[in-house]
């Protein structure tokens, strides 16, 4: 894991202390610097990723540093340390690009908690880093992405099948990616030159599908005013995926696995049978031999189609894979909308990781993309995933049932105290309650923490 490291800026020795102890507790390299011009000498050497910075300093200005740091280094944190008279000071610091502020005197309970909001901050701006740099290396298949343990298993199998001449079953579910996988397949294989059509057998007539893959003559039937090729001839040296296989008519299951047996065509309506020279991967998300026992699918032309099988897992089962194919999807979404949303805020990815996905990776897409077609910031938030979806993770999150009351005025306390960095004045004004009555909810609460 990054050690990250952090400067605290301040002449007041125990305040500086102060904010060093809670931010070595979460794991910083920290050092303290009693003036301005000591600290950027130092920040030139060796840059920190946190600092922080009080507003009055013997040599120059808190506000001096903060510019000076959002000029020259991009993605430093800087926290403002002031006193109550400098609070609209402190307002200023954040419209300046400061990420919070503390107000002396202060508690090591209040330093620690704004410290873990930045150490938050970080976390994510590294992991987006180290995940953009996974994107930029060559991936382990073309627009195919995953590094969990059930998905490098599917990249070996395609990479094994790839080159042998064989049919293949994919078994997997909607959204999961089986055109991309037969797609990945066809591009590793010695047909990769050559056509690769996909066809879906599911919600079409006996009389449609035979005419889309095996063409028709002129004069067939009614309508047909011009000879057609079909899907498979025009892939003749090429790949044919069939997708949704297991919704195939009875009948039109027979003719495919003529197909096969024999390597050749009959457009409807023709006389003359032509060549073929195809591979086919089909895909279903229905257990095909518990249809073959109702009769809903040949067995025939089940063992020629399962002559390899892949399944693909669904994305419930490889959420680790969740942040990766997020922030892909957030690139490819910044480009299309001319956008330039650089991250996802640490709860949303937290909301994602805990979905269960029923319409697999096309939903997380799907909800990437109306995230960033909605954000504002540069940061992708709460306000930006779809109601139901916050609905889902609330009840996940908060086990069955509603909240007692007690839990939602913790729970409430706790968020505002955070909002306001610890400062018990404003937590009082918003929660419009006197200070005794919150520093008594904070004690039976367990919000206080550590003594200073």
């Amino acid at each position: 894991m990054k050690v990250f490291r952090a400067a605290v800026i301040d002449d007041e020795a125990q305040a500086a202390k102060m904010v060093a102890r809670a931010l070595e507790k979460l794991g910083f390299a920290v050092e303290i610097f009693g003036l301005g011009h000591a600290f950027l000498a130092r920040m030139e050497e060796s840059p920190f990723q946190l600092v922080f910075i009080d507003l009055k300093l013997p040599d120059m200005n808190g506000i001096e540093i903060l510019e000076t740091l959002k000029t020259a280094y991009e993605n430093v944190e800087a926290v403002i340390i002031t006193g109550n008279a400098s609070i609209p000071s402190a307002v200023e610091a954040t419209a300046k690009g400061a990420s919070n502020y503390i107000v002396k005197p202060f508690r090591l309970q209040e330093a620690r908690m704004v410290a873990r909001e930045a150490l938050e901050k970080l976390e994510l701006r590294e992991e987006n880093r180290r995940l953009k740099e996974a994107l930029q290396e060559a991936p382990p298949l073309k627009d195919f992405l995953g590094t969990s343990a059930a998905m490098l298993d599917v990249f070996a199998m395609i990479r094994k099948v790839a080159g042998v001449n064989c049919n293949v079953l994919l078994q997997a579910d909607t959204g999961t990616g089986k055109e991309r996988a037969a797609k990945a397949i066809h591009d590793l294989s010695p047909r990769k030159g050559n056509t690769f059509v996909s066809f879906n057998c599911g919600g079409f007539t006996e009389e449609l599908i035979s005419s889309e893959l095996f063409g028709h003559e002129k004069g067939a039937f009614t309508g047909a005013t011009a000879t057609k090729i079909g899907l498979l001839e025009s892939a003749n040296g090429g790949t044919v995926f069939l997708d949704e296989i297991g919704e195939m008519p009875v009948n039109m299951q027979v003719k495919l696995l003529h197909v096969i047996q024999e390597r050749r065509i009959l457009r409807v309506g023709g006389t003359q049978p032509i060549d073929l020279d195809i591979r086919i991967i089909a895909a279903t998300n229905k257990d095909l031999q518990e249809a073959i026992s109702t009769g809903e699918f040949r067995e025939d032309l089940f063992y020629r189609l399962n002559v390899i099988r892949i399944y693909l897992p669904p994305l419930v089962d490889r959420k680790e894979d969740v942040p990766l194919l997020a922030n892909h999807f957030l690139d490819i979404f910044n480009a299309r909308f001319g956008k330039s949303v650089k991250s996802i805020a640490p709860q949303v990815m937290d909301i994602l990781t805990q979905y269960n996905y029923p319409g697999n990776v096309r939903e997380l897409e799907n909800i990437i993309q109306r995230a960033v077609a909605l954000a504002d910031d540069d940061v992708v938030g709460i306000r930006e995933l779809p109601p139901d979806l916050l609905n889902l993770s609330f009840s996940n999150l908060c086990a069955p049932g509603l909240l007692p009351l007690e839990e939602v005025e913790r729970r409430h306390i706790m968020q505002v105290m955070e909002a306001v960095g610890c400062n018990k004045g404003l937590a009082c004004t918003i929660l419009g309650i006197p200070r005794t009555t919150l520093w008594r909810r904070l004690k039976k609460y367990g919000l206080e923490g550590e003594d200073d």
